[in-house]
């Protein structure tokens, strides 16, 4: 299995924490949301409701929360409808980007995320440009305290995932969309504390930056994050944690 790797959605963590606790309730509302509106308000027939729940739950949402969020997006109670898109763009070192959108005003999103770009001295692109270096894969993370990496490694392998990275203090395992909610299941049933789960964009192949470019991409990733309208930020970029240090 793979070792220490940030393959996934970078998430530099500063601190601040009541502030990303409001934003992250935010996007975890939203999704529920656009979750319950596209498949119904029924976990068991609707993965990504139940996925989106789970994140929810993982994250310390109150369970009143959760429930109107799904009501919102079945009807059942007034909400705002959101719209699902993708940007593109280049990083430091032409690092390929793809940030995750939920908006109810398109016009407001892609002027946010442009002047964003633009005050980080990157660039947006065509729709297309760097998507094609992602793939779609389940992502699971875990609680690492008191786990026995080569017990989990057994476990997930059994139930179909395709890697495992040790990030210290938890475990994130990476699966094929198929098989994701067969792992998810194994694990959860074996008792492991799940900390997040969903759907990722997954590079093929990461681009190593250091020094200067790895602090201008960091920063360009925080500053999209904050952003109301963003849910995720992908890029294929891969460097040290010594990096992520310097910025603290």
């Amino acid at each position: 299995m793979s070792g220490h790797n940030k393959w996934s959605t970078i998430k530099h963590k500063k601190g601040k924490a009541d502030a990303i606790r409001g934003r992250l309730f935010t996007k975890l509302i939203k999704e529920i949301t656009v979750a319950a509106r596209m498949g119904g308000g029924v976990e068991e027939s609707n993965p990504r409701l139940r996925t989106a729940v789970l994140a929810a739950k993982a994250a310390n949402m109150p369970n009143e929360n959760i429930s109107r969020a799904v009501k919102k997006g079945t009807g059942e109670l007034e909400g705002v409808s959101y719209e699902d898109i993708m940007y593109e763009g280049y990083g430091p070192e032409g690092v390929a980007i793809l940030i995750s959108v939920l908006t109810d005003n398109r016009n407001r999103s892609v002027s946010e995320v442009r002047r964003t770009f633009t005050k980080q001295n990157a660039k947006m692109a065509e729709v297309g440009a760097v998507s094609y270096l992602f793939s779609d894969k389940g992502r699971i993370e875990i609680d690492a305290e008191g786990v026995d990496e080569d017990k989990l490694t057994e476990l997930i392998l059994e139930a179909g995932a395709d890697d495992l990275f040790n990030q210290e203090e938890s475990f994130e395992i990476l699966t094929a969309v198929e098989s994701f909610e067969e792992v998810r299941k194994a694990v959860e049933t074996a008792g492991y504390k799940i900390t997040g789960a969903g759907m990722i964009k997954h590079p093929s192949n990461l681009i190593h930056i250091e020094g200067k470019p790895a602090r201008s991409l960091l920063k360009l990733i925080d500053a999209l994050e904050e952003l109301d309208d963003v849910q995720n930020v992908y890029s294929n970029a891969e460097f040290d944690d010594s990096v992520m240090d310097d910025e603290e």
